[in-house]
């Protein structure tokens, strides 16, 4: 065997040796690589199952989320941020969902004709949207309620109304039955029924209906007479307030609107009036009371009520106010205690007479009446307790005096 024979041997061996070991190793490799790839795949099989498992969720969530808003019950109820959570689903997944593409219409379609806002406009901006519902929806429900409580103002008016009619009615039927009791004093007296709307005229005719004696009927018939008159001044319904307030404020220097709030006050003004008319009217009265004694007795009335009114402002008058006050109501009180009676008094009196109309004979007549009260009212109610009223009155009621403007006859 030669030299180079166990060389070649030798490097056959090596070479191939290495190439086993090559061999080996490209074969390990590409077990790994594989092995690498197929861990990579599975990985991104599992990657894309969870997204494609989150996807189906969201989806599913975005299809219930939507489902209700084709019931029109949830559109009645549902309030501006439910209607803008819906609406952002619809935009988020109209391009990929063709449920959520229809949702999406719909919720235009209802917000539209709602709230009149386009959906196109507002995009995917749901906090803009909600705060346009929301302004669109409290503006709608003030002019529901408006109308609602006009609708309500319109039914309790057509109520009342309705009531109205049925006590007018009733009133009438009333008044014909009473109309057929009375009918000889009515038709001696020339009384319409409508008249009898006029409760002291009706108790009048009452009185003259139940009348046993000659002057039982005279007097009633004085009365009828005197209503029948006071009709003709003031209507059926006789003086309002706004007129015994003009006239009574005329009177005195002091009636403030809420005197006329007192039905005792506005009921002695209401009489004075009526005797200031009956004595300008020419009435001798009853035997009971001339008008001109009735229009004092009111005038008293009417001071009495002022004084108390007055002190109860009094009692509500604290500090240096209440003071200063009190301190001008005694000086104005004493002031017109002290001329009332006087020879002044009487020719100022006289004086208004002459200037409303009166002729001589009226004069002199309500001269006389009232030279007869030579105490001032206000102390002619207040006696026994003068001085004390005189310490204490302050206010409103301190300054009341007649400005003189009686009856004349």
């Amino acid at each position: 065997m030669s030299e180079s024979d166990g060389m070649d041997d030798f490097l056959d061996n090596g070479m191939r040796q290495s190439l086993l070991i090559a061999s080996r190793i490209a074969e390990t490799l590409a077990r790994r690589l594989q092995e690498t790839r197929r861990q990579q795949e599975h990985q991104d099989t599992q990657i894309a199952h969870e997204a494609q498992a989150r996807l189906h969720a969201s989806r599913s969530a975005a299809h219930a989320a939507l489902a209700a808003i084709h019931r029109e019950q949830w559109w009645d109820n549902a309030n501006p941020r439910d209607i803008a959570t819906a609406h952002a689903v619809a935009e988020g997944w109209k391009d990929h969902d063709p449920t959520a593409l229809e949702a999406s219409e719909k919720i235009r379609q209802e917000v539209l004709t709602r709230y009149g806002i386009d959906t196109r406009d507002v995009g995917r901006d749901a906090a803009y949207l909600e705060s346009g519902i929301e302004t669109i929806a409290a503006e709608k429900a003030r002019l529901e309620e408006l109308a609602r409580s006009q609708e309500e103002a319109r039914k309790a008016a057509a109520e009342h109304e309705k009531a109205m009619q049925l006590l007018a009615a009733a009133r009438a039927e009333e008044l014909r039955t009473q109309a057929a009791q009375l009918a000889p004093e009515m038709e001696r007296h020339q009384v319409p029924v409508e008249y009898l709307a006029n409760p002291e005229l009706a108790q009048a005719l009452q009185r003259a209906h139940n009348a046993k004696t000659p002057k039982a009927v005279a007097i009633a018939d004085n009365d009828i007479k005197e209503r029948m008159f006071l009709i003709s001044k003031d209507g059926i319904n006789g003086p309002n307030i706004d007129q015994l307030r003009k006239e009574t404020t005329a009177n005195f220097n002091v009636a403030e609107d809420s005197y006329f709030k007192d039905p005792a006050f506005v009921q002695a003004a209401k009489e004075m009036h009526e005797a200031r008319l009956l004595a300008e009217g020419g009435f001798a009265g009853s035997q009971f009371a001339s008008p001109e004694q009735r229009y004092e007795r009111a005038e008293k009335e009417l001071f009495a009520r002022l004084e108390g009114v007055g002190r109860e402002i009094e009692n509500r008058v604290t500090g240096d106010d209440s003071s200063r006050l009190q301190g001008r109501g005694v000086k104005a009180e004493t002031a017109s205690a002290a001329s009332y009676g006087s020879t002044q008094h009487h020719e100022h009196f006289a004086q208004s007479l002459e200037n409303s109309g009166a002729n001589d004979t009226q004069i002199r007549g309500r001269l006389a009446a009232a030279r007869s009260e030579g105490t001032h009212p206000s102390a002619a109610v207040t006696v026994g307790k003068a001085t004390k009223a005189r310490k204490t009155r302050a206010g409103t009621a301190a300054g009341l005096e007649r400005t003189k403007n009686g009856p004349s006859r």
